[in-house]
């Protein structure tokens, strides 16, 4: 009598063999999924005439490409929801040690273009470990052989035994034994048809390496995280550039004038934005102030600010006591060469020996004023932005501040960053100048940090916003 054949479970046929892109079947004494910690399991009755039926070992074979599926969905889930270079290359590092049964590891970034950024990350490891980990010879280091181009296949590399085996650097070996690691795997951060981004190494803290499971499985998970790092490292890339030519189209120092003392915070998002701050010393002893933001991001709004903040020089050098003039000269320049384009701005003509500043604002914020005995708004005339009518003017205001206070020139971004009405963000702004503590208010530098971190608190001056922050305080002596 023929056997019967093997019947098909979940419409699949049993006698198909494993897809070549899954583990390979389990061994006697092994989990179907090839997991660690089951090979004291018990073997299947072997009893003559009590065969294990085969669609059992079918469904436990299935159940461990699903439990391998699953657990590399929530991994890479978790990836896809990082947003900055950092997050991600620590997502790695976690996600990769779950997987290889490691307790400690590094990155080292090093995209194969040569353009950087270069960075080594660590988990578990602090900067002083990654310090020692740099002093072995980079080719006595797995990961250093794969930064440095030699062949290694997709299975990485494994070191076991770092103490007792032979061929082992003795600074490598000295190094392991301070840090407290005892063996390393190493794969290269590339995916098929993408430049290699760096290494990643994962440390042991006992003679041990990744079975053949577990190395399948930390293979696909980098080959699949690496798509999403050159992203990001695209990302950090542009923001980096981005914020180079902003600062740059900004004043690298501030300049020192006797009776005034000056400080000044920018922040800018990852596309990079139009605001800007200055500080020019004038004839007289005198000081024009300005502060503004052009409409826009990216590359042609940095552009454009930098264009408007030189014609804004210009023209305060020429005619800086009048600041109505010097804004609708600007004004009718940004009429003329942009017409697509707005700007507000706010500039004034300052004059430390009389501690008074004659301002004119187009469609700005008004001025924050503090002392030890006021905090409040410099009452300003209500004006359209740049750029908005035909012909633009409106009437000065005159600040009198006495000794020891400062008046704060700011964007509307620090006010857009909070996420409040303008109601209540103007009420937040006005409260964290009126707490200032009282040392702090001798430097302007501490006003100005006080001020961005209590209105922007948790990281939020920091955080990525399509909104530039700019703050210019001005102190009187």
């Amino acid at each position: 009598m023929n056997a019967p054949h093997p019947p098909k479970v979940a419409g699949i046929d049993s006698a198909v063999p494993s897809p070549a892109h899954t583990v390979a079947p389990a061994a006697p004494g092994t989990s179907p999924a090839g997991a660690p910690g089951t090979a004291d399991a018990p073997a299947p009755d072997d009893t003559p005439g009590r065969a294990a039926a085969p669609g059992t070992l079918l469904q436990d074979r299935l159940a461990g490409w699903v439990s391998d599926l699953t657990t590399l969905h929530e991994l890479t889930e978790r990836l896809v929801r990082t947003d900055t270079l950092s997050d991600g290359l620590q997502e790695l590092l976690r996600a990769g040690a779950a997987l290889v049964g490691a307790r400690r590891g590094l990155v080292v970034l090093e995209p194969a273009d040569g353009l950087g950024p270069d960075s080594t990350v660590g988990l578990g490891l602090g900067r002083a470990d990654l310090g020692h980990i740099e002093t072995v010879p980079r080719t006595s280091l797995p990961h250093g052989r794969i930064l440095d181009g030699l062949p290694v296949g997709e299975e990485g590399v494994a070191e076991p035994d770092l103490l007792a085996e032979k061929g082992v650097d003795p600074r490598h070996r000295e190094v392991a034994a301070r840090l407290g690691y005892a063996a390393s795997y190493a794969l290269p951060i590339a995916a098929e048809g993408t430049p290699r981004l760096g290494a990643a190494a994962w440390l042991y803290d006992e003679p041990a390496e990744p079975d053949d499971h577990q190395r399948h499985l930390a293979g696909l998970y980098v080959r699949y995280a690496a798509p999403h790092l050159t992203r990001l490292l695209e990302v950090e890339r542009t923001r980096a550039c981005m914020a180079t030519m902003a600062e740059e189209l900004l004043p690298s120092r501030l300049p020192r004038v006797p009776g005034v003392q000056l400080a000044a915070r920018h922040r800018t998002g990852p596309l990079g934005g139009g605001d800007w701050y200055d500080a020019l010393p004038l004839p007289d002893a005198a000081l024009g102030l300005s502060v503004g933001s052009v409409t826009g991001a990216g590359p042609s709004a940095v552009a454009a600010m930098g264009r408007l903040r030189a014609s804004l020089r210009a023209y305060a050098v020429m005619e800086g006591e009048d600041p109505v003039a010097v804004l609708s000269d600007l004004e009718l320049l940004l009429r003329l060469t942009e017409p697509a384009r707005s700007a507000t701005a706010l500039f004034g003509y300052c004059e430390p020996a009389l501690r008074r500043i004659t301002l004119a604002g187009a469609g700005h914020s008004p001025p924050l004023l503090i002392g030890e005995r006021r905090t409040e708004f410099v009452e300003t005339s209500v004006s359209a932005p740049l750029g908005m009518l035909a012909c633009w003017e409106a009437p000065s205001v005159e600040v009198q501040a006495e000794p020891g206070e400062t008046v704060l020139l700011y964007t509307d971004g620090l006010l857009h960053r909070t996420g409040d009405r303008a109601d209540r963000a103007f009420a937040r702004l006005h409260a964290a100048a009126a707490g200032v503590p009282r040392v702090a208010r001798q430097d302007p530098e501490a006003v100005a940090e006080h001020v961005l971190r209590t209105v922007l608190p948790d990281g939020r001056a920091e955080a990525d916003s399509e909104e530039d922050v700019v703050l210019l305080a001005v102190r009187f002596e």
